[in-house]
């Protein structure tokens, strides 16, 4: 058995796992065996409950709509299905337009059973949620047929803590990181061999980020040497702290010294903002920079139209290597450091989750009739069962147990039909994605195939960033909706700010006149907002 210790070692390894024929895409053609009904699952799989269907609405995985672009015929789906008894209908909002499709939703009144969705993101926050009639408080629903959430939460009190309001309402069955391991997978990725070519050093520096970013465009004739998200709202591929955070600040909420601040006021973001306008001017960033999405920046890197990125481990560096390697040998992807602006400075920000997220967490309906079915369906993900099928998917298909390690196939690691890992993971788990479950460090043990993905996690978690997250803060109700108002404004004029001056429309000059319209839309308020909380949670 894999154990941490030994994981940490693997992080340190330096062989690649060879690539190899194996089975067929989709192996559910001749199914491996299917797990027992435990106790968790005997609820949701009574007749009454199997009878019904029940209504699912959740936004489909980029890497499992590359394969199948329903959710109704991902494998996995049909498998918890299969499980529990319940038949799902499953309501798909176009990709990259959740939050749009969900204002729609709500406005329509005609909700589904299960809503899968950021509902920390809520205006007004959860707790605005159930009181306008949308989602359930799932308190009484947890406490009589959710035994497994139930038992973990109890097991786990600092989760318990995050994953509830301010006044103790339970709102989404949450998706939970199950490992410290498991916070941090996101960070700078480059083309280490072009580094080589030009007899470049891995950059570490602002500075060293300018040399190495023009020698790509220069010397490689790279078009845009560094790309990066810019939906669902501009410079989102960098929130996580690349590049802003080498100025001390991020684009958000954070603590410096314990005291809340919001960096887009701070000195450091007109610093930064000057930066990119200058990289921009000469053609360093990609020039689409508010437009690029999941599936423009997968293609800018494997095409060769970029050279550097901001992304996860196995999404970005496991999914475009072997494709890229299979036409251009010698290829190699690798994650670089957060950027600083001192050489040897410890870079102060950088990507770090909770161990809850509201990202994955799925809500019951305040209108659905089959609340009881949903919960138990729902709980099924935090039982032993579901637990494997969530993170390992199929016994026998997806994984074996090799000295009771659960141990991912050939057709998830060396799939022949030439599917990413991250693909073939994605057709038949949840592990590299969110969901009502507990994620299992044994995914990441083995998902991340290659040592550039290992050491990634290493060099993006060397950062102060612990220093500067905000808790997982619930606001009350008023708060919540007071903050998401001000919020609103506040960011729309960060995002016109940064694009503006990034772009040249206006001088960075202009930043100050910024801040006064920021301050003047009650960002005082919105901290102060913040300020309450941590001291309520801290009482805790």
């Amino acid at each position: 058995m894999i154990l941490r210790k030994q994981f940490c070692f693997l992080i340190m390894a330096i062989g690649v796992l060879a690539l190899s024929a194996c089975t067929s895409v989709f192996p559910s053609d001749r199914p491996g065996p299917t797990a027992p009904h435990n106790e968790a699952a005997e609820g949701a799989d009574q007749s009454d409950t199997a009878k019904k269907t029940l209504t699912y609405w959740a936004e489909l995985n980029g890497n499992a709509a590359s394969v199948k672009p329903s959710t109704q015929d991902v494998p996995f789906f049909q498998e918890w299905q299969k499980r529990t008894g319940v038949r799902l209908k499953f309501i798909q909002p176009p990709a990259n337009q959740a939050k749009e499709a969900m204002n729609v939703l709500l406005a329509s009144g005609d909700l589904p059973d299960m809503m899968e969705y950021e509902w920390d993101s809520h205006p007004g926050g959860p707790d605005k949620a159930i009181s306008d009639g949308y989602i359930l408080r799932l308190n009484d629903l947890i406490d009589n047929y959710a035994p497994n959430l139930k038992k973990y939460l109890a097991e786990h009190p600092d989760v318990d803590k995050q994953v509830k309001t301010d006044n103790g309402s339970y709102y989404v069955f949450p998706f939970i990181r199950g490992d410290e391991l498991l916070r941090t997978y996101q960070g700078p990725i480059i083309r280490k061999d072009w580094l080589d070519e030009l007899g470049l050093q891995t950059p570490t520096t602002m500075d060293e980020w300018y040399i190495v970013l023009k020698a790509f465009k220069e010397k490689k004739g790279v078009e845009a040497p560094l790309t990066f998200l810019g939906v669902p709202n501009p410079l989102f591929g960098i929130e996580g702290g690349a590049f802003v955070g080498a100025f001390g600040i991020k684009k958000g909420f954070y603590l410096d010294k314990g005291q809340v601040k919001f960096g887009p006021m701070e000195q450091g973001y007109k610093q930064f903002l000057a930066t990119f306008h200058q990289w921009y001017a000469e053609g360093l960033l990609d020039r689409n920079i508010a437009t690029v999405d999941t599936k423009t920046m997968d293609s800018n890197m494997i095409t060769g139209r970029s050279g550097a990125t901001v992304w996860n481990a196995g999404a970005g560096i496991g999914k475009w290597q072997p494709i890229v390697e299979e036409k251009e040998k010698g290829v190699l992807f690798a994650a670089a450091p957060y950027p600083v602006l001192k050489k040897g400075d410890k870079p102060e920000f950088g990507q770090r989750s909770y161990a809850y997220v509201g990202t994955g967490g799925v809500a019951i309906s305040s209108k659905s009739k089959n609340a009881e079915a949903a919960a138990k369906l729902l709980d099924y993900g935090y039982s032993e069962e579901g637990h494997m099928l969530f993170n390992f998917g199929i016994e026998g298909t997806s994984y074996t147990m090799e000295e009771g390690y659960p141990t991912y196939s050939d057709f998830i690691l060396r799939n022949r039909d030439k599917l990413a890992p991250s693909q073939a993971l994605a057709m038949y788990t949840r592990a590299s994605y969110f969901g009502p479950f507990v994620q299992d460090i044994r995914y990441m043990e083995q998902y991340y195939t290659l040592p550039q993905q290992r050491s990634a996690v290493l060099d993006w978690s060397n950062t102060n960033v612990d220093e500067h997250m905000m808790p997982q803060i619930p606001k009350t109700e008023l708060e919540s909706a007071e903050l998401s108002s001000i919020m609103n404004d506040v960011m729309t004029l960060v995002d016109e700010m940064s694009l503006k001056i990034i772009l040249g429309v206006e001088s960075v000059d202009t930043f100050d006149s910024y801040v006064s319209k920021i301050k003047s839309s009650k960002i005082d308020r919105a901290l102060e907002i913040q300020k309450l909380a941590i001291k309520r949670y801290e009482k805790r």
